[in-house]
């Protein structure tokens, strides 16, 4: 298998208060809209997809028909260009709705990060020091 991931699918219960929340606040690029039943926005390189938590619980199988606890073992990361940007995403995305669940902060390993929770509990990482960050991962 190729070492690549194309699109997260993310389950949500209200697809329209979901689209508001990526694309009228945040400024997600799409063009779909609920009434496509999906919505599939344009990143820089992943492409990001909401679609109904019920339909996608359904596609995967009947065992997976509950939602997952508060914390599902996975988080999105989004990378800012400087260590000021992390808090200010923050607020844009409190202000669009979501939760902060850990407020910007200086990390262990010498970057900036903190984390919200979208409207449907998705937790998504924002990170400042993106250099450091690649030098991690290479």
């Amino acid at each position: 298998m190729e070492a690549r991931v194309s699109i997260i699918t993310l389950g949500v219960k209200d697809l329209q208060r979901s689209y508001d929340f990526y694309h009228n606040k945040l400024g997600f690029p799409t063009s779909k809209t609920p009434d496509d039943g999906i919505i599939f926005f344009k990143t820089s390189g992943t492409c990001l997809a909401l679609y109904p938590h019920d339909k996608l619980a359904e596609d995967v199988g009947d065992d997976f028909k509950t939602p997952p606890s508060k914390f599902s073992g996975v988080t999105l990361a989004h990378n800012v260009r400087q260590k000021h940007e992390v808090a200010e995403v923050l607020k844009q995305a409190e202000d669009a709705g979501a939760t902060i669940v850990k407020p910007a902060q200086d990390t262990f390993w010498g970057g900036h990060s903190g984390y919200f929770s979208d409207l449907d509990g998705h937790l998504w990482k924002l990170l400042g020091e993106p250099l450091i960050l690649m030098m991690m991962v290479l």
